[in-house]
């Protein structure tokens, strides 16, 4: 290997070394101190309970473990957004998991709670999958209520979504192991099954404090919203369990009896692995971001035998097409090449650009997908389309246009890997979140943005010293760069993959080594979805 290999490579087992110490941290939610305190309540932690649900040494991928991170800090703060969401497998079934943490504010629900729960629904609606909620949570956060009580997008949506999944034939099962008050005591309810755990969970529109202040009634939590009560007087819940495990249990022994469904019938083999080494990504993908490498390098380290069917292989070369197996799932790969390519007619192609003859390319293949039923796996590294009066008097917006259209339209599930850059409308052509990826995962060397740091500081700081000049003031060259690094430092900060994880703009930061993992359950998810539109492109400027 050459010396440019090995700076790559240790650049990008730093970035995975940094991911994997702020995984530890987020995985602490609330602190040692909130755990242990739930301990000697009786009572497991959020992560806790799921890993005791998820059947043991099966695979399973984390959604959003980075939200909320670096925001309401006047508030103390919010880890994972407060909630632990998981995709895994309980008995064999994939199903999906959703757990208060109440070492949070006591599980009360932020603004990014909501989204997060919300996400987690529409994964379940999207592939028709089980969705279990261990419910543990004070409710609704009020000194940001202005921001999570009203709106489409708010926590009223969750009782609209458990409402259409019951009409869908979606299975939803609720354990009651904590707190479950007001408008959340609606969750549990509205699922199919309900179970509460005997002295600790509880369940009431209003806590006695509250009723006291209503109507001047003195009761305790345990008689107005008890598991006694609500197993033997009320009728609320169905089952009544003796502790957190015991709840669990339950759980599972339900999931275990649940039918199959029909699957929409997505092609799969049985699975090998890469016939490259797949730790050589960390020496391929390069430190710098506008360094050029190839992008096949990294695909063949993916896909099963290293083996890719190139779709148009001389045509279009900023944007590779093709056809390959992940975990033995056919997919349709769409991935941006950073090389420099040269084409038949001489021109030069610089990598990771959109260019009319790419946007043409990729059109044509995501219809094939659409037409072959083949499940789309979109490589992110793209610093948008190509612009000057040659591009423009070419039609680039059109070619453009086309692209957008048939990833818009497209029926068959997509799943988008952020490998490096991710700007401007290069994100929308390449399935970014506006386009309803079933999954959507960057990795630590990602970046998302309108531009990049270094350009977006140049024309911004151009900008404030126009500014002053305007209002009289001297700007040097000094003040020149003092003016871009401190607007250079604020755009990098937002544009870090963690800055859009924090605000579930990817559902993670992931290992590339776990890239063939998220896919593939991905696309066993979606199989168990079949589908249900037609591929239209509806009109277009041809």
């Amino acid at each position: 290997m050459d010396l440019n290999f090995n700076k790559n490579e240790d650049h990008n087992k730093l970035l995975l070394s940094a991911l994997r110490h702020r995984l530890t941290t987020v995985k602490l939610g609330g602190g040692e101190k909130r755990i242990q305190k739930l301990h000697n309540e009786g009572k497991m932690t959020a992560r806790e309970r799921i890993d005791y649900l998820l059947d043991p040494k099966a695979k399973s991928i984390e959604i959003g473990a980075f939200v909320g991170e670096g925001m309401y800090a006047e508030h103390g703060g919010c880890p994972s957004g407060g909630v632990v969401v998981k995709v895994g497998y309980i008995r064999g079934k994939q199903c999906i998991v959703v757990a208060n943490d109440a070492t949070v504010k006591a599980g009360a629900w932020f603004p990014i709670t909501a989204k997060k729960n919300l996400r987690a629904q529409e994964i379940a609606m999207e592939n028709r999958l089980p969705i279990i909620y261990l419910v543990d949570s004070a409710g609704v956060y009020l000194p940001l209520q202005d921001e999570i009580f009203p709106d489409k997008e708010h926590f009223g949506r969750i009782f609209r979504n458990n409402a259409q999944m019951s009409s869908m034939g979606i299975t939803q099962i609720s354990a009651v192991m904590g707190s479950c008050v007001a408008g959340g005591a609606y969750l549990p309810i509205m699922s199919d099954e309900a179970m509460i755990v005997d002295k600790t969970g509880s369940i009431f529109l209003a806590g006695s404090y509250l009723v006291k202040a209503a109507i001047g009634e003195s009761i305790d939590n345990e008689t107005l919203g008890g598991a006694t009560t609500h197993c033997e007087i009320s009728g609320v819940t169905d089952y009544k369990a003796k502790d957190d495990k015991d709840a669990l249990d339950r759980i599972k022994n339900i999931v275990d009896k649940i039918g199959d469904f029909d699957k929409a019938g997505f092609n799969r083999v049985k699975s090998e692995k890469p016939a490259l080494d797949e730790k050589e990504i960390y020496g391929i993908l390069p430190k710098a971001r506008n360094e050029q490498y190839d992008m096949m390098e990294i695909i063949n380290r993916l896909v099963d035998n290293s083996e890719f069917e190139a779709y148009k292989d001389g045509y279009g070369q900023t944007i590779i097409t093709g056809y390959a197996r992940i975990d033995g799932w056919a997919v349709g790969i769409v991935a941006n090449q950073r090389k420099v390519v040269k084409t038949k007619n001489g021109e030069m192609q610089f990598g990771g650009v959109i260019y009319s003859d790419s946007a043409d390319k990729a059109t044509r293949f995501i219809a094939n997908c659409n037409q072959k039923k083949i499940p789309l796996v979109f490589v992110q590294d793209v610093t948008g389309f190509m612009v000057g009066s040659k591009s423009e008097h070419g039609g680039i917006i059109k070619d453009g246009a086309k692209m957008v259209n048939a990833v818009s339209n497209s029926v068959v599930p997509k799943f988008t890997v952020i490998v490096g850059n991710s700007y401007g409308a290069g994100n929308y052509a390449m399935c970014g979140k506006a386009y309803d990826p079933r999954l959507i995962f960057a990795w630590p060397s990602a970046e998302l943005a309108v531009m990049g740091g270094t350009q977006a500081a140049k024309v911004l700081a151009q900008i404030e010293a126009s500014s002053l000049k305007a209002k009289g003031e001297i700007v040097d060259e000094v003040k020149e760069k003092e003016l871009f690094d401190k607007i250079k430092a604020r755009y990098d900060e937002q544009v870090s993959p963690y800055y859009a994880a924090s605000r579930l703009w990817t559902d993670a930061i992931i290992d590339p080594l776990d890239t063939r993992t998220w896919i593939s359950m991905g696309i066993e998810a979606a199989n168990q979805s079949p589908i249900e539109k037609k591929f239209n492109l509806g009109v277009i400027q041809v």
